[in-house]
C-alpha cells in the first residue's frame, strides 16, 4: 500500500467535501464534557472512515467522534483521526481548525497528515518544511497553572485553540515551541508529533523524551514540542 498516495487521496477528499462541511458548520451539539461537536465533525469522520476501510484491509479505525474508549491491540492497519481539531474555533466561524490523520501498521507509523482546510495549508509525511525561525511559544487553550507561568516567561506567545495548527507551526518553524501541560488525546496529538519527529523537533510526552512509540487512544498525554531552530530561552 502506497500510504502517501492514500494520504493525498484523503486530502483531496476533504477539499472536495468543503461545501458539505461548511453547510454543517453551525449545526452544533454539546458533549457530556460541554465541548461542542458539529454535524461536520461526524460527516468528515464518516466519509474518511468509509474511504480508508475500502483501501486498508482489516482496518482498526479510531475517530474522536466514534471511539468507545476501550484500549485494544495494534495488529494490522490502525488509523487515528480527529476530523475537526479546534471545533470551538470552527463552530465560532474562525479559520484556525484542522484535520489530524495518522496511519500505523503493526504498531509502526506509516504516515500522517495535518490539514487546515480554510487556511489552504497542510503537511504530510515526506513533505519538506520551510525551516523558519521564531521566538513564539504556542500554548494549549485548556487552562493549567503551568500555562500562566509559561506566558509570564515567554518572549512571545499565542493561544490558538487548535493543536493541529500549533504543531504544524512548530514543525515549519513559525512557532519555536508548543506546550500542552494539561493533556490531550492521541488523535489530537500523535499524527502531528510524528511529523515533528520526522523534521527533527525535540518532543517530550508526559515529561519524558519521546521517540515515536505508539500512544494508546484511551488516555490523555501532556506534550512539549520544540523546533530544531528554537530561539526561545530555556
Amino acid at each position: 500500500m502506497d500510504i502517501n498516495a492514500l494520504l493525498k487521496e484523503c486530502l483531496a477528499a476533504i477539499e472536495s467535501m468543503m461545501p458539505q462541511i461548511m453547510e454543517r458548520r453551525y449545526r452544533i451539539e454539546y458533549k457530556p464534557d460541554s465541548s461542542p461537536v458539529t454535524e461536520a465533525d461526524r460527516f468528515i469522520e464518516g466519509k474518511l472512515h468509509d474511504l480508508l476501510r475500502n483501501r486498508l484491509p482489516d482496518l482498526r479505525f479510531v475517530g474522536e467522534e466514534s471511539y468507545d474508549f476501550q484500549a485494544g491491540g495494534q495488529d494490522g492497519y490502525f488509523v487515528l483521526l480527529d476530523p475537526i481539531d479546534g471545533t470551538e474555533n470552527f463552530c465560532s466561524g474562525l479559520k484556525e481548525w484542522g484535520v489530524s490523520l495518522g496511519i500505523w501498521k503493526d504498531g509502526v507509523h506509516q504516515g500522517s497528515l495535518l490539514m487546515m482546510p480554510e487556511l489552504g495549508e497542510h503537511l504530510m509525511t515526506g513533505d519538506p518544511a520551510p525551516g523558519l525561525r521564531s521566538r513564539i511559544t504556542g500554548f494549549s487553550s485548556s487552562y493549567h497553572d503551568d500555562i500562566a507561568a509559561g506566558i509570564r516567561d515567554a518572549i512571545e506567545y499565542r493561544v490558538t485553540g487548535c493543536a493541529v495548527y500549533n504543531i504544524y507551526n512548530v514543525v515549519r518553524g513559525s512557532f519555536a515551541r508548543f506546550i500542552n501541560p494539561k493533556g490531550a488525546y492521541a488523535w489530537d496529538l500523535l499524527p502531528g508529533v510524528m511529523l515533528a519527529l520526522e523534521h527533527g523537533c525535540l518532543v517530550r510526552v508526559n515529561d519524558a523524551d519521546y521517540h515515536g512509540q505508539f500512544l494508546e487512544p484511551d488516555r490523555k498525554y501532556r506534550v512539549d514540542i520544540r523546533n530544531r531552530h528554537n530561539l526561545h530561552p530555556g
